[in-house]
């Protein structure tokens, strides 16, 4: 009798474990453009602003891809430290006009305090550049 009882804990232990893999196998995983997209909002929503200013703009070949890719790279410094950072703005073309970005140009810089080097300039509802 003890037998049986010892059997069918090892069996629903097993179904437990099957079906929580198969979960996981089956599961829909985010693509980098959504998680890059929620990194943007979490940031846009709970990142502190600094200071920063535009060192390059550049639009660079995809390579294969769809197209070629824009990227903004920006410095900024936060407690004494100072970084120098790129954020692929490909998707945000809609706020913003690569070919105006220049070099010199100040930005707010929207980081991330207990990681000061995961940082923003634009996201879909925030916009750091400022004109001149």
């Amino acid at each position: 009798m003890n037998d049986l009882r010892t059997y069918q804990l090892i069996f629903a232990a097993a179904a437990v474990i099957g079906t929580l893999l198969i979960y996981f196998a089956l599961r829909k995983r985010k693509t980098p453009e959504q998680l890059e997209r929620e990194r943007r909002e979490r940031l846009s929503q709970v990142g502190r602003i600094t200071d920063g200013t535009v060192v390059d703009a550049q639009e660079l070949d995809g390579q294969g891809k769809a197209g070629p890719f824009q990227l903004l790279i920006y410095h900024y410094d936060v407690a004494g430290v100072s970084y120098e950072a790129s954020q692929d703005i490909t998707h945000l073309r809609q706020f913003v006009d690569i070919h105006t970005c220049r070099i010199g140009l100040p930005t707010s810089v929207r980081y991330d305090p207990q990681n000061p080097g995961n940082s923003i300039v634009i996201s879909e509802n925030w916009i750091g550049l400022r004109a001149r």
